[in-house]
């Protein structure tokens, strides 16, 4: 049986993984936060792999407040990219590979089509280029292992747009969301299961995880405008969702005005199927057990 090591386990992402845990049995699974594991400083880490044998380590702790990144630049910097570094230095030593999930946050938004993994990333806020020097230090480690970019995440767990928009929505008659922000959401446990076919995949393949970054969201595209109306319309409540740009709502963080992501590499590398987001917009709903 193939252990593989969790980190960031209380997170989104992290949960996710946790939920689908029993439907992977040939995997054993070890759930690591800050409370178990400071991936912050190299020697707890060296501390807690000394005794224990890890086949994978699934990165999934980020620092992810986009506009506090911008004021609290050195702690961003810190679990984004010196923790990466540390990680992935000590999955290269302990003969672990390593899977590291990163964002569309490294793209600056300027495309007009579908980033590719090979497009060059031009950061525009702190957030960004935390998660970039991060992608960064992951490649230079020689660790085996692969980044995944993902983007507009949510889930029942933790804080995100969709709970934001069903909290939102009871209380007030009117929402303005912005409409000039153009991606794909992406539900966690899509995630989550397409990080673990990859390794049951790379098992089944007897190969090892060699370096590379993949994209993954769900299928379609949409605004931040989209998003919360379908929120809205699928639980049917009063609320009027009113579409505004970018520029009406000043934030302290620069976003992308787009971040689609192209996703053919990984479903044509691993076989991966993925749903559109609507789809999965409405699994997230019914287990919120919003009606």
């Amino acid at each position: 049986m193939k252990k593989i090591l969790i980190t960031g386990a209380n997170g989104q992402l992290g949960s996710e993984i946790n939920e689908l845990a029993a439907l992977y049995p040939n995997f054993e699974f070890v759930f690591t936060d800050v409370a178990e594991l400071d991936i912050t400083k190299p020697d707890a880490i060296e501390a807690f792999l000394k005794d224990q044998e890890f086949n994978y380590l699934v990165n999934c702790a980020a620092y992810t407040a986009v506009d506090k990144a911008e004021e609290d630049t050195e702690m961003a910097f810190l679990i984004n990219r010196d923790a990466v570094k540390y990680l992935a230095l000590a999955s290269k030593k302990h003969n672990m590979a390593m899977v590291h999930v990163s964002t569309d946050y490294v793209f600056d938004g300027t495309n007009h089509i579908p980033y590719k993994e090979s497009d060059p990333t031009k950061p525009n806020s702190a957030y960004g280029r935390t998660k970039e020097a991060g992608e960064k230090e992951f490649l230079a480690s020689g660790v085996d292992g692969v980044i995944v970019r993902t983007s507009w995440l949510y889930s029942s767990f933790g804080n995100n747009f969709v709970k934001t928009m069903l909290r939102l929505g009871a209380e007030r008659d009117e929402l303005r969301v912005i409409f000039d922000q153009i991606g794909t959401p992406t539900y966690a446990p899509d995630l989550a299961k397409t990080i673990l076919d990859i390794l049951v995949q790379t098992e089944k393949d007897g190969s090892k995880l060699k370096p590379a970054i993949y994209h993954f969201s769900n299928e379609g595209v949409c605004s931040w405008y989209d998003f919360a109306k379908e929120i809205i319309d699928t639980v049917h409540l009063k609320c009027m969702v009113v579409p505004i740009e970018t520029k009406d709502y000043p934030l302290p963080a620069n976003r992308p005005s787009y971040s689609v992501l192209n996703k053919g590499l990984v479903k044509e590398k691993f076989g991966i199927e993925i749903p559109h987001w609507k789809e999965s917009l409405i699994r997230c709903l019914k287990e919120l057990k919003v009606n």
